[in-house]
């Protein structure tokens, strides 16, 4: 199996600020996802050792670590790629093109999607995401809320937007106040990304 990979941010760590500080990204990205890519590493060596010794393993607990590490990893990957610098032209604020008409159709303006999308990411339990889902023929968006890395999550969706409210991504900065860290997150939005995603 191709092991799992931390990947290099297109930013530096300070570009973020005001909004997420240099102290917080660098943590969010140098452990906490770290930790997700190493788990994920070290259970695939677990599962092949296994098969190459022949022998038995505690499959239910494996997997279950696996799938909240992985997704972790790839939810995390999509989060930074999800941010832009706010001098950048892909943090303009709202999107434009075809998932603007999309955003509009579903929920009557950028504004209403706005609050919904936050309101989903408030409203969490614990730790997970708030996510802009499109099914895969492109024609329908939605939005989803993850508990975890892995609770609540529909297969055959891709992910179009996504905001990380775990703790470890905004304490540092904003305490226990998640409401004031998606506020700002608004200005780092990539949406850029979000359309090509959207395209594709």
């Amino acid at each position: 199996m191709e092991k799992y990979n931390l990947p290099n941010l297109a930013y530096g760590y300070k570009d973020l600020e005001p909004y997420i500080s240099e102290e917080q990204l660098m943590l969010h990205h140098d452990k906490h996802h770290a930790a997700y890519v190493n788990a994920a590493n070290a259970l695939l060596d677990k599962i092949n050792e296994a098969r190459r010794k022949g022998t038995e393993m505690d499959y239910k607990s494996v997997l279950k670590s696996l799938s909240f590490n992985v997704g972790g990893h790839v939810l995390h990957e999509k989060f930074w790629e999800n941010m832009a610098p706010h001098s950048a032209e892909a943090s303009r604020g709202k999107p434009a093109g075809k998932l603007a008409e999309a955003i509009n159709k579903e929920f009557g303006s950028f504004e209403r999607f706005k609050t919904e999308f936050s309101e989903t990411a408030k409203t969490v339990e614990g730790s997970g995401w708030a996510i802009l889902v499109c099914d895969q023929e492109g024609k329908n968006i939605s939005l989803m809320q993850i508990e975890k890395h892995n609770v609540n999550y529909f297969p055959e969706v891709k992910i179009l937007l996504c905001l990380d409210v775990w703790e470890h991504a905004y304490y540092l900065d904003y305490k226990n106040d998640r409401a004031k860290f998606i506020e700002n997150w608004w200005n780092i939005a990539n949406w850029e990304e979000a359309e090509k995603r959207f395209k594709v």
